[in-house]
């Protein structure tokens, strides 16, 4: 059985198009055709039903898909295992939230570097949901989340951390001084938020939207740490996580609110699509942003 010809049953498959896992694979159409019909008179089976322009899987090739993708697997851990980490190669293609770049990229890279220098990264920010659409169209090999704890079967959760997301005030705010505050406090003053729809200001969203409270900011953007920094300057109320604001919470010019009623989960979780054969260049991302943690949530 030829390899080649179950790696493009595999990006078939996960395409849903020969067309496009031909551009992807470096193969003509014709050439994607022929060998998914080679395969398909090997196996004695239709592996896809194409009508107009789309192809599925058919029943048996979801059967076949999970033995192909366990065989590649297999092949893959025995290279693996018969030469150093150090000469892996390949691109990952890596999407998270906007406020992960820093503790997981910039801070991060050169280490990256020194540790695997021949793979290269591809990194895009995208709020949770397009996380996910980016994932199941195979435009991206990880996904790492800022978000509710995500709970699907279509997904393998390869790595997960819990983090601490609180509301923050500059020390000169006099909700500064006190030990809780209510809804009420905090919505007189004027929000700084990272963009709407993006992870944890998602969450934080629909929890007022459930208890009839609304927020009306005075800045949107996704930049964080200039974020923390203007609240510093007492320009508003933020709601971040702690390791963006934990320099500034040491030196005193940050605090952290702790509000009645507020008790929401947020989690750093690395994902990837449970179709996705993973790569030995994939399975050395994974590995090394899952060793990056983040600040722990207080209790």
């Amino acid at each position: 059985m030829d390899f080649r010809n179950l790696q493009t049953f595999i990006q078939v498959s996960e395409s849903n198009s020969f067309t496009r896992a031909g551009d992807i694979l470096g193969y003509s159409q014709p050439t994607i055709s022929f060998q998914i019909k080679q395969l398909e008179q090997e196996l004695g089976v239709q592996l896809f039903e194409r009508i107009g322009h789309t192809v599925s899987l058919t029943a048996d090739g979801q059967t076949a898909l999970a033995y192909a993708q366990q065989i590649l697997r297999l092949s893959q851990e025995l290279v693996q295992v018969t030469q150093e980490e150090k000469d892996t190669r390949g691109t990952v293609r890596v999407a998270m939230a906007d406020s992960l770049c820093s503790p997981l990229i910039a801070q991060e890279f050169m280490r990256f570097r020194e540790e695997h220098p021949h793979i290269s990264l591809e990194v895009t920010t995208a709020g949770t949901s397009d996380l996910f659409r980016l994932l199941d169209q195979n435009e991206i090999d990880l996904a790492c989340t800022l978000d509710s704890h995500v709970y699907n079967t279509t997904y393998v959760i390869c790595s997960e951390e819990e983090v601490g997301v609180h509301f923050v005030c500059s020390s000169k705010n006099p909700l500064a001084r006190q030990t809780s505050v209510t809804w009420q406090d905090i919505l007189e003053h004027p929000f700084l938020l990272t963009e709407k729809g993006m992870s944890y200001r998602r969450v934080m969203d629909e929890y007022l939207a459930r208890n009839s409270l609304e927020v009306h900011p005075i800045l949107e953007m996704g930049c964080t740490n200039l974020i923390c920094d203007l609240v510093e300057e007492n320009a508003g109320i933020a709601f971040l996580p702690d390791f963006v604001t934990e320099e500034a919470v040491k030196r005193g010019r940050v605090v952290r609110l702790s509000v009645e009623g507020w008790d929401l989960e947020i989690w750093k979780q690395i994902v990837c699509h449970r179709s996705k054969w993973i790569s030995a260049p994939i399975r050395s991302v994974i590995r090394f942003l899952s060793q990056i943690q983040l600040m722990p949530k207080e209790g």
